[in-house]
């Protein structure tokens, strides 16, 4: 199998790659690569440096399926310039799928993201829920799986809608919760906390990857999914960091009023488990800092690392 992986340089490109390539699978990792390619050379991998607006240059020739990651991650990132993240987080989608289907690829894996749900209050948050977003990521997102869901006569289209990813990947992020507190308290030696109560879904970066797989093997599961295990505080998270980093938790006020759980019954019954937990990636990112392979830096921070260089000027 012959498998593109748009985003391959990303945070979960770089853990998912390697997976798909002990699989013997062949592999096309399609990226700007605006934070770098740490992928290992393979025989059976190609990394294609490009951007997917540019929908010529994307390689679809020989491909069975798209694992399509390829966005402006993040609510912040995607307001920093709403033009480029419609053209590459939707617009970009709408040719990529229009594409696939002219060269008769089959199974269009893509990742959304459980953000478009907006502000919620309901206990448990499920994909039948009216979507309600609020940033231009968000939206992007939105009308990317509306896009796609309109293809699925054409091809298996499964959609994955992914809470706060966690943990280490060699193309780290550590502008989300649990990476950012848990380098906070290695690299600063305290944790600072906006507001606190505030709850998010997480998932382990080895169990979103290891979803894919699942989707690959899969075919017949179509759809959309949440896939979040553990909703928790931003409190409950610091607290949790302190109890492997010992340092003082300091509280201010946040105008962040995003609050919810997300449920993940419906992608549970397919037969996916996750098999790892917030405190396993908390203890990944504080064993590679320790070990010295990994270091607070702004490339690890999309937000900053945009700024200074894709954005700058």
């Amino acid at each position: 199998m012959k498998i593109l992986v748009t985003g391959g340089c990303g945070y979960k490109g770089h853990v998912l790659v390697p997976k798909l390539l002990a699989r013997r699978y062949e592999v096309v990792a399609f990226d700007t690569q605006w934070f770098g390619n740490f992928l290992a050379p393979h025989r059976n991998l190609t990394v294609t440096k490009g951007d997917v607006r540019d929908i010529e240059s994307v390689p679809l020739v020989g491909i069975d399926c798209i694992v399509h990651l390829s966005s402006i991650a993040n609510d912040p990132c995607g307001d920093l310039d709403p033009k480029l993240t419609w053209e590459v987080s939707a617009l970009a989608t709408m040719q990529l799928a229009d594409k696939a289907k002219r060269h008769g690829i089959k199974h269009f894996i893509y990742a959304s993201s459980g953000s478009v749900y907006g502000v919620k209050d309901e206990p448990d948050v499920t994909e039948d829920l009216e979507l309600k977003p609020i940033s231009e990521y968000n939206k992007t997102k939105m009308v990317a799986e509306r896009v796609l869901l309109s293809y699925r006569d054409d091809m298996v289209v499964q959609i994955v809608r992914p809470a706060t990813v966690c943990g280490y990947s060699p193309r780290m992020r550590l502008d989300v919760s649990v990476n950012m507190l848990t380098m906070q308290a290695l690299s600063k030696g305290n944790i600072t906390v906006f507001g606190g109560n505030q709850v998010r879904p997480n998932i382990h970066i080895d169990d979103i990857t290891d979803l894919y797989l699942h989707l690959i093997d899969h075919p017949e599961i179509t759809g959309v999914y949440n896939a979040g295990f553990e909703n928790i505080s931003i409190m409950d998270i610091a607290k949790l960091v302190t109890k492997h980093v010992p340092v003082e938790i300091v509280v201010t006020p946040s105008n962040d009023p995003r609050s919810y759980r997300v449920n993940s019954d419906k992608l549970l019954a397919t037969g996916f488990k996750p098999k790892k937990t917030v405190e396993n990636a908390i203890l990944d990112v504080i064993e590679k800092y320790r070990a010295g392979v990994l270091k607070d830096e702004d490339r690890f921070s999309n937000l900053k690392w945009m700024q200074q260089t894709v954005l700058a000027g």
